[in-house]
């Protein structure tokens, strides 16, 4: 019998593979900007399926606001205008479908024998606290570095973007 649940979390994922498959082909950049969205939003669906309330509240507001709004910026202040695209051959085309459906078997079937044993009881007890206690003992200095390395593009990307400026005048 199918539960509301599996039919939720069927329409989520593939509102995200869709919005991932539409990333990668649409040529518009707004266009992909809003089939990003569209995933990040899905996602954020799935993790309220999966009782993390706090991650899918931080993946709507990280993620679908405020990268979306920086790779967007970072978008329209570079030049995009290179329209010689290369056209792919047939047999490409035929090797990349073949690549995706070996992959897409692997994935199946390494998911079909997958047996994690019985699941926790206490799933979403304090899960915002939990998150919050191994984030800043365990995984302080990656969650820095991180912090670092986004700093350091951004600043990065205003330089680049300046450069660009002073080449147009």
């Amino acid at each position: 019998m199918i539960s509301g649940e599996f039919l939720a979390f069927m329409s989520l994922a593939l509102v995200a593979v869709i919005g991932g498959v539409l990333l990668l082909n649409l040529t518009k950049v707004i266009h992909t900007i809003i089939a990003l969205v569209f995933t990040f939003i899905s996602i954020a669906g799935i993790f309220v399926l999966l009782s993390a309330e706090f991650l899918a509240a931080v993946q709507i507001l990280i993620y679908s606001g405020a990268i979306t709004i920086i790779m967007l910026f970072g978008i329209m202040l570079t030049k995009h205008d290179d329209e010689s695209e290369a056209s792919t051959g047939k047999w490409r085309k035929f090797l990349l479908l073949l690549g995706v459906a070996g992959f897409a078997m692997a994935v199946y079937v390494g998911i079909y024998n997958l047996d994690l044993g019985p699941g926790s009881t206490e799933l979403h007890v304090n899960n915002t606290e939990q998150i919050g206690i191994a984030l800043y003992s365990k995984f302080i200095i990656p969650f820095e570095l991180a912090s670092v390395v986004l700093l350091v593009a951004l600043v990065g990307a205003i330089i680049l973007a300046k450069k660009d400026n002073k080449e147009a005048e």
